[in-house]
């Protein structure tokens, strides 16, 4: 088979998308219509069979008083009806003219009151028995398939038409036939799908505006409505809602070209949109009385909550399947050794189930697993770094050629995709695929209507043959519910590959504290020994100047110095690990302030003095702290050293401490170098040094001073200027 062009460019779609069907100008031919002013009830527009309905010849009607025109009886029974519309009642009124009854049928519209005459019909049966029969059966259904046919065999039975079918809107536009009720020798439409071009936009939206529609005979000759314009402001008049609206020359010719003469709409609504019809046809005229199309709407309306509720809970029933396989799926991913993405390998139709694609592929790193229809391994590939650019968790595309040009090559098995993975470095995801609609839709007939030869309009589709449409690029789209079980998938793998690498770091630093603790054993009595062996030899080489003498002395002094760095490298790794670990433990006393200071000073002044810097140091009377001393003096130590290395000579070093807010603040301040402010954020990481003069620091006293501060649950923070100095500030608790 040709593809057939786009239904984009079809001309009678075009046509039949701007044809103002709610101002056709004309009603049809078995009532008559009226609209009048109030309260007067002065007809302004009467279609022309009013006038020979009452025998009133050519003369306009426009200005009357509709009393003088139908007569008193009628005139009552119309103030009655009137009466019933302001009270939002729904009676049925009667009126005679001429001998002939009519239905009377009010409702106001832009200002205006409608009064629409239709001839009354005899039922043929008593429609309350049949009516309520037919709700009690539509409330016992228990699926929604039950429903749809409960409803066109009721139907059909209550009304008589030789066909009736559901007719549902999907949501690529399309309407699919989901029920059916036939009479012998109707061609059956059940599981076929019919263009949106069929029920063009403002169709659609008077569908959605009025409950029921009505064709008694498709085969009618409009009746004019006069003055073609209304008389209070020169416009159409609008007759969205009016029962005897004349229909478009072209739902009359598509009617004819399926062997129907009349046709009756039911509107079913969904949140107050159009979800679908009830479509009733007949190959002969047919006319249903009013009480029975008033019992069809209340179908109509029943039918709509029952469906709402029946979908509601088959959404629920499918959650729960969808929920049951997330958790296989978790279960899964949580008990394999594997990345989490692979651990689903076993599990692929569960995937494929899960969202209702017919193909899988999982990537991981540079391996490829695919399952079902897919695209091939290159093409894969080069898909990939596409979905990656996204910047989502979850990626979804029903025309991925659209989004994503190089998808044209497959469309047919892959114009879907859905997509999720992780925020990982390496390349990880989980891809599912779904073919062309054209490869899954059964459609009635061609759809694209053609323009007849010498015609000045077009006519609506000729063949009802079964074909494929040629929907090029475009798969079913991913329902909300498809979405949600993705995301919710790759919820479970996200919180699962994050547990994972949680495991192997907490593994990792097991595995380092182990090694630090067999080197801290292992090491620290060589180390002692070194230290020992360095005094002895000191001792034992004479004191004099001789250039061997002094180059002993000052091997020894090396290898001295060496090894206790060793030592307190040795030291500052296990405090790292404590740290990292949780497990550095600090014991607290009170301190009195100024006494622990005294002490500092005594420590650290000959060494500031050696070096010609001015180390100070005050506090606030009475302060008394809660701290460790040793690990006190520990920060103080490598705030100080530091300090010292930084501050040139002649330069001053200060360490202040004073009582803040039921905390005791302490400050080291100096007028060195300072710190660039480039690096001022990183100085409590680990291994951080200076870059300049500071050829043997370990970038650990920083750190471990910040790890300490913190175990005694206290702060630690900088401040500097480079070329000016530095602060380092630590607050901990006062102690009573």
């Amino acid at each position: 088979m040709k593809p057939m062009p786009a239904i984009s460019a079809d001309p009678l779609r075009d046509d039949c998308a701007s044809e103002p069907i709610h101002i056709p100008g004309s009603i049809q031919p078995h009532g008559l219509l009226l609209t009048l002013s109030e309260p007067a009830l002065v007809v302004l527009q009467a279609s022309t069979n009013v006038n020979t309905e009452l025998g009133l010849g050519a003369a306009s009607l426009s200005g009357q008083a509709l009393g003088s025109l139908i007569g008193a009886d009628a005139l009552a029974q119309v103030r009655l009806a009137l009466a019933d519309l302001d009270a939002d009642e729904d009676e049925l009124h009667q009126v005679t003219l001429n001998g002939d009854l009519f239905d009377a049928l009010l409702h106001r519209h832009q200002g205006l009151l409608f009064l629409e005459l239709e001839r009354a019909v005899s039922p043929r049966h008593a429609a309350a028995l049949h009516v309520a029969r037919t709700l009690r059966r539509l409330q016992a259904a228990k699926s929604l398939d039950g429903l749809y046919q409960t409803c066109v065999t009721e139907i059909r039975a209550l009304t008589g038409y030789d066909r009736v079918t559901l007719y549902r809107f999907e949501q690529e536009g399309h309407g699919k036939v989901i029920g059916e009720s036939l009479s012998d020798g109707m061609q059956p439409y059940l599981g076929l799908c019919f263009p949106a071009s069929d029920i063009p936009p403002q169709a659609r939206e008077l569908y959605r505006l009025n409950w029921i529609r009505v064709i008694p005979d498709a085969a009618y000759e409009p009746v004019p409505i006069l003055p073609a314009l209304r008389p209070d402001n020169g416009r159409p008049l609008d007759l969205s809602f009016a029962v005897l609206r004349s229909v478009s020359p072209v739902h009359c010719l598509y009617l004819k070209n399926m062997g129907v003469r009349s046709s009756m709409s039911i509107s079913l609504l969904k949140d107050d949109q159009l979800w679908g019809l009830i479509t009733c046809g007949h190959r002969e005229p047919l006319r249903v009385p009013h009480e029975l199309r008033t019992a069809c709407s209340s179908i109509g309306q029943l039918l709509s909550m029952q469906i709402t509720l029946l979908q509601e809970q088959e959404a629920r029933r499918q959650q729960q399947e969808k929920t049951v396989m997330i958790d296989a799926l978790a279960g899964a991913m949580a008990g394999d050794t594997l990345d989490v993405m692979e651990s689903l390998l076993p599990h692929a139709q569960t995937l494929l189930d899960l969202t209702a694609a017919d193909g899988l592929a999982i990537l991981v790193e540079e391996r490829l697993h695919c399952f079902g229809a897919c695209p091939t391994e290159v093409q894969i590939r080069a898909l990939y770094p596409w979905v990656q650019q996204q910047g989502k968790g979850v990626v979804s595309s029903h025309q991925l050629a659209v989004d994503f040009p190089a998808a044209a090559a497959y469309q047919a098995i892959a114009s879907g995709l859905l997509a999720i993975r992780l925020p990982k470095p390496v390349d990880n995801a989980v891809m599912w695929f779904r073919p062309e609609l054209k490869s899954t839709v059964n459609w009635s007939g061609q759809p694209i209507k053609h323009q007849q030869a010498g015609a000045s309009t077009s006519s609506p589709r000729l063949s009802f043959e079964l074909w494929k449409q040629q929907v090029d690029g475009k798969a079913l789209q991913w329902s909300a519910s498809v979405l949600q079980a993705v995301e919710s998938l790759r919820r479970h793998a996200l919180e699962l590959d994050l547990a994972r690498q949680v495991q192997r770091e907490h593994a990792a630093v097991r595995a380092r504290d182990e090694l630090v603790a067999v080197v801290s054993h292992d090491l620290r009595s060589p180390l002692t020994i070194l230290l020992m062996q360095c005094g002895m030899m000191r001792k034992l080489v004479p004191v004099d100047d001789t250039k061997a003498n002094l180059r002993m002395a000052t091997a020894i002094e090396t290898m001295q110095n060496a090894t206790s760095r060793m030592n307190t490298l040795l030291e500052d790794l296990i405090d790292i690990s404590r740290i990292e670990a949780g497990r550095y433990q600090v014991a607290l006393q009170s301190l009195e302030v100024n006494a622990t200071l005294d002490q500092l000073g005594l420590m650290w002044h000959p060494l500031a003095a050696a070096k010609g810097i001015n180390l100070t140091w005050r506090a606030q009377p009475g302060l008394r702290v809660q701290a460790d001393p040793e690990r006190l003096f520990q920060v103080f130590s490598n705030l100080l050293g530091n300090a010292l290395k930084f501050t040139d000579l002649g330069g001053a070093i200060e360490v202040i401490a004073q009582a803040a807010d039921g905390e005791v603040l302490f400050r080291v301040c100096d007028n060195g170098v300072g710190i660039d402010a480039a690096q001022l954020p990183y100085i409590f990481e680990r291994y951080w040094t200076s870059r300049e003069g500071n050829p043997t620091g370990s970038g650990l006293g920083l750190y471990i001073a910040h790890g300490i501060i913190q175990a005694h649950g206290g702060t630690l923070w900088a401040e500097s200027v480079a070329g000016q100095g530095s602060v380092f500030s630590f607050r901990l608790a006062a102690a009573p």
